[in-house]
């Protein structure tokens, strides 16, 4: 199977302390990647250096082939889509006019705005405005303007944050469609074990920035099929962690 994203030796360190540690990744075409961790564990560090938004120490990072370089940055970004933090928008313009704005900027088609605010569940809200939005909705229209401009690689970083329980079935039923709707593979991070073990076909266990476990979800169920899953998590992270 095709490799979308491989690091190898992977690494960045910050005032002296290791973030991500010779940290070697394999994310296949077509699939969900579950980047998952506990809180502080690299995540976030790791997808940024995905994105080029910051800086490796040393390691090297290929997206679709190609070396991701300065030769290469901007051409392999142009495929990409993304929603690292909390997504940005305008509390006083609609959904559809966050949109088109975004879609003026990148110079694509008005058509690409109806088709992500239908992907999304989102083209019902055509006069409400983004203040008054749900958080549920709100993270809807920040992976709306990732899937604009219908990118082979959407990285997601934590889009079930702070979401209540149905927020959360929302945003998850919405990630297993995008393969196969669009085609895409997608990567998302998430200290949420269960959450993951719910979306994802592979997973990369990340633990004080190195990588534990890599592999399919079957894989790692049947590690030791005496444990839970939380059983095993734990054991190769050193930390609990909530279902």
């Amino acid at each position: 199977m095709k490799e979308i994203v491989r690091t190898d030796s992977l690494t960045k360190i910050y005032n002296g302390t290791i973030c991500v540690n010779n940290l070697s990744m394999s994310v296949k075409e077509g699939r969900i990647y579950g980047f998952l961790g506990p809180n502080g564990a690299g995540k976030s560090t790791t997808l940024k250096m995905l994105l080029g938004l910051v800086r490796p120490g040393k390691g090297s990072i290929e997206i679709f082939g190609r070396p991701f370089d300065a030769k290469n940055r901007l051409s392999i970004l142009h495929d990409i889509g993304s929603l690292i933090e909390s997504p940005s928008y305008y509390g006083h313009l609609t959904a559809r006019e966050n949109l088109k704005i975004l879609a003026s900027i990148l110079d694509l088609p008005d058509k690409n705005i109806d088709e992500v605010l239908n992907t999304v569940r989102l083209d019902k809200q055509t006069g409400k405005k983004v203040s008054a939005f749900s958080m549920g909705m709100k993270q809807r229209l920040g992976i709306a303007s990732a899937l604009l401009s219908f990118p082979k690689l959407l990285i997601l970083d934590e889009p079930t944050n702070g979401l209540d329980p149905a927020g959360i079935q929302e945003i998850r039923e919405l990630i297993i469609s995008l393969p196969l709707r669009y085609d895409m593979t997608v990567i998302v991070s998430s200290h949420l074990l269960s959450e993951i073990d719910r979306l994802a076909d592979d997973v990369g266990i990340i633990a004080g920035g190195k990588m534990m476990y890599q592999g399919t979800l079957d894989m790692l169920h049947k590690q030791d099929e005496s444990k839970s899953l939380e059983e095993i998590f734990i054991g190769l992270t050193g930390k609990e962690h909530s279902l």
